[in-house]
């Protein structure tokens, strides 16, 4: 319960500081508002995967991703108003599917994009089920470290 009251107060925040924005017109600016990324553990922690996210606002994205045994979601809360810079994510990551499926997580990441190619992210999620490709003996922490490394492209 506790996760999902500072996950609402979190998302509060950011609307309301996107609000806060002077309105331009176009949310993008005739910027690029789409971005690929692919790397390890990319799309829920994925042995290879794939990011796509839409810059649907000025500061706001959101992310899918699919890769090797693995997908997730993403709400992307951008520092400035391009799909190029660094941004904080709330993700749910899946790792596994069907008899492959190991965990899932929902957590929270800070994503470093640098002006070309580079693409990292650390954060902190809270796994939520196991499934039957995790060891019997695997003790699910309250925490778990969230993280990838790859290259981006905007479009």
């Amino acid at each position: 319960m506790r996760k999902c009251v500072l996950t609402s107060m979190l998302l509060f925040v950011f609307f309301i500081l996107e609000a806060q924005e002077e309105n331009t017109g176009d949310a993008t600016g005739g910027r690029k508002h789409f971005a690929v990324t692919v790397g390890y553990l990319h799309a829920g922690g994925s042995y290879i995967g794939a990011d796509f996210e839409y810059l649907f606002s000025k500061k706001i994205g959101l992310q899918a991703g699919i890769g090797y045994y693995g997908y997730e979601t993403g709400l992307n809360f951008h520092y400035k108003p391009s799909v190029r810079s660094s941004f904080i994510s709330l993700k749910y990551w899946h790792q596994g599917i069907g008899e492959k499926f190991r965990q899932d997580a929902v957590g929270a990441t800070f994503n470093f994009r640098a002006r070309r190619l580079i693409a990292t992210q650390l954060g902190l999620g809270f796994p939520m089920k196991t499934g039957p490709a995790m060891a019997d003996d695997y003790v699910v922490p309250d925490v778990m470290l969230l993280y990838s490394i790859g290259i981006y492209l905007p479009f």
